[in-house]
């Protein structure tokens, strides 16, 4: 790709804008500024989700809890 700057009237390529699809957090059709949300108030609700933990994975964790042993147990 060359360095050389665009003669006038030929622009570059655009880049493809995302489908519309709904809003993840309160269904309105998403707006490509702000993708896949519909405005920065729902993209806040969704980081703010994160942080508290409210998209953690779940896992499957064993039923006996691994203790250190103690060396006062005769």
């Amino acid at each position: 790709m060359s360095d050389a700057p665009t003669p006038p009237g030929d622009t570059p390529p655009a880049k493809p804008r995302p489908s519309p699809r709904p809003c993840p957090i309160c269904k309105k059709m998403s707006l490509p500024d702000y993708h896949p949300f519909c405005s920065k108030r729902c993209a806040d609700i969704d980081l703010s989700r994160w942080f508290k933990g409210v998209y953690a994975a779940p896992t499957a964790e064993s039923e006996e809890i691994e203790r250190p042993a103690d060396d006062d147990e005769s």
